[in-house]
């Protein structure tokens, strides 16, 4: 029997995703109804508020519509609470912060929310790619109206960097290293004036940054020799290097979690059991450190099996499960999921998964259910 359409009883229906400010609105509004704590000028929240929004742990009883209501603070990044502290505590300062890692390690996620949660708005981006320019950067013009009327102020349209230095915002700056230099040398004139020349208009020919702006920019560390930063431009950044997760339990939560709001996005009511979720972090744990907990080395692909492309895989195969299966997510479902992330570029990454299947998932899917239903799924793969 076909699965009934619950899309449309989703809240988030007609828009795919929601910015972390609406789709936390009620955690953020909650923490701003109890934060008397001094703050930067322009920031929603306090430092400190700030830290509890991004760690979570904690429980706030706020009062909404003359009704006490309790308000439970999610955790959204698992790393250590020192990047982070350190992390708000750049975003205070006229530095600005430069996440560097590996694919798939949260660096825009984290960028993300602390732009929520200081700014109230985290969609003032700027998205890096080799086709970035100056203009992105800073400002451009309505051709047909300077055409006809000259350049005035009217005609002139802000790039994300200047809306977020007239309203003393942060600006999120992703995939920095993709930018040619010219765009990073427009970049250090930002951060070193804080300040935009607008040459075409000479009565008012300077925009002034206002106190709260700031610039979170990423980085994948795979991506340093595209573009690499100039040396100028690295003083001007404070470098935080956001780590892959080390603890496997962490993982496994992260994953959940993740997994269980995007479940929630798609209105699917596909159930993904724990061992599953377990499964799906420990191979790609074993993978891509190339050794199995009992100690076996493995071969190791050249892609990045991060814990974002674990998140993927899962939310893949819940939808596998739920158009082509049951409605639960087995091991089957991942093994079919599983090697897009794994095989990218190179075909012959393959012959990491024929390993693992041979040494790893072959042994442990003799006493469990879930593991052969895994290595049951990559045979299949690897005879098509």
């Amino acid at each position: 029997m076909p699965r009934k359409n619950t899309a449309t009883q989703d809240k988030g229906a007609g828009r795919l995703r929601q910015p972390a400010e609406i789709q936390y609105r009620e955690q953020l509004q909650a923490l701003a109804s109890v934060d008397d704590t001094d703050r930067p000028e322009n920031w929603r929240l306090s430092p400190a508020s700030v830290l509890t929004y991004i760690l979570g742990g904690e429980k706030i009883t706020t009062t909404v519509k003359g009704k006490k209501k309790t308000v439970e603070i999610t955790r959204k990044f698992y790393g250590d609470r020192s990047i982070v502290e350190r992390a708000i505590v750049t975003l205070a300062s006229d530095r600005a912060l430069l996440l560097v890692g590996e694919p798939g390690t949260g660096k825009s996620w984290l960028s993300e929310h602390l732009a929520a949660a200081i700014s109230g708005d985290s969609t003032l981006t700027i998205q890096g790619t080799a086709g970035t320019t100056e203009e992105h950067l800073k400002y451009s013009w309505n051709v047909a109206r300077v055409i006809a009327e000259g350049p005035t102020a009217d005609n002139l349209i802000p790039a994300p960097t200047m809306i977020a230095m007239q309203q003393g915002r942060l600006l999120r700056f992703e995939e920095s290293t993709r930018c040619v230099p010219d765009v990073q040398d427009a970049l250090v004139s930002v951060l070193s004036d804080k300040a935009i020349a607008i040459p075409e208009l000479p009565d008012a020919n300077m925009v002034w940054a206002k106190p709260g702006f700031n610039i979170i920019a990423t980085a994948n560390s795979r991506d340093q020799g595209v573009n690499e930063l100039s040396a100028a431009l690295k003083r001007r950044f404070n470098y935080i290097h956001i780590p892959v997760v080390a603890d496997a339990k962490t993982e496994v939560q992260i994953v959940k979690q993740r997994a269980t709001e995007l479940l929630q996005r798609y209105a699917l009511p596909t159930k993904v059991p724990p061992p599953v979720i377990e499964l799906i972090t420990t191979v790609f744990r074993e993978i891509r450190e190339g050794k199995s907990k009992e100690g076996v080395s493995l071969k190791q692909p050249s892609t990045t099996l991060s814990t974002a492309e674990a998140i993927g895989v899962t939310i893949e195969s819940a939808l596998r499960a739920s158009y082509f299966g049951g409605d639960t997510v087995a091991g089957e479902d991942i093994a079919r999921n599983i090697v897009g992330s794994i095989v990218k570029e190179d075909l012959n990454d393959l012959a990491a998964l024929k390993e693992y299947a041979k040494l790893i998932a072959q042994k442990r899917a003799a006493n469990n259910k879930v593991w052969n239903s895994f290595y049951q799924g990559v045979q299949q793969v690897i005879r098509q």
